[in-house]
């Protein structure tokens, strides 16, 4: 397939896709925000993610070169409340524009790291760059190790035990085209040990129910 259509067709079909607003300063502390949504958790211990970064013109995007400089970003979760204010900074702006400033978004500084997190964005995740594996054309795949986390003590159920009350955090995904899903609607399927499953012998074992 051409690059376009292949680009389509596996963005349509590896959905829903959580997305990593992302901030950064580059070496003469211009701020840039922009979303990513080739996005997720890779490792609980240690805490990495990664974040693939595509290109511009062939060349690596804004967001890539910054956290090359200067090893540090801040991935910001998205939820409904602050999806127009994300979605305004994946404009194609000028590399010398500071989209924080241009969309009108307020920050608040980061405890660890230099860029600062999105004051609207109610988690906010410090890291520090681990890895950048080049994938051709421009593009990136961003490892990063998560250095600190910050979540509105609304949605904190416990902290001692990282227990989050995602149900009202409620954060969007990523679909295709102009697409968006919530996470307001869940299911609950518990695990199964070889014992249950077994003693019960039947493809009903841990069947799902809504919540």
């Amino acid at each position: 397939m051409e690059a376009r259509p292949r680009a389509n067709l596996l963005a349509a079909l590896i959905v829903p896709r959580p997305i990593a607003w992302v901030t950064t300063t580059n070496s003469t502390g211009r701020t840039n925000a922009a979303p990513f949504s080739f996005f997720n958790l890779m490792s609980g211990t240690p805490p990495v993610l990664c974040i693939g970064m595509g290109a511009r013109d062939g060349r690596p995007k804004d967001s890539a070169r910054n956290i090359e400089e200067t090893g540090e970003f801040v991935v910001n979760l998205v939820t409904d409340a602050c999806a127009p204010l994300m979605n305004a900074t994946a404009i194609d702006f000028d590399a010398e524009v500071d989209e924080l400033a241009e969309v009108g978004i307020d920050t608040v500084p980061s405890a660890l790291v230099k860029p600062p997190r999105v004051a609207a964005s109610p988690v906010g995740l410090e890291c520090a760059l681990t890895q950048i594996v080049p994938i051709g054309a421009g593009q990136r795949i961003i490892i990063g190790q998560v250095l600190a986390v910050h979540v509105e003590d609304e949605y904190v159920r416990d902290a001692d035990r990282g227990h989050i009350d995602t149900a009202s955090l409620a954060p969007i995904g990523r679909l295709n085209g102009g697409w968006y899903a919530r996470t307001t609607s869940r299911f609950h399927m518990p695990q199964v040990s070889e014992s249950e499953w077994r003693s019960r012998g039947t493809a009903t074992a841990g069947d799902p129910h809504d919540d």
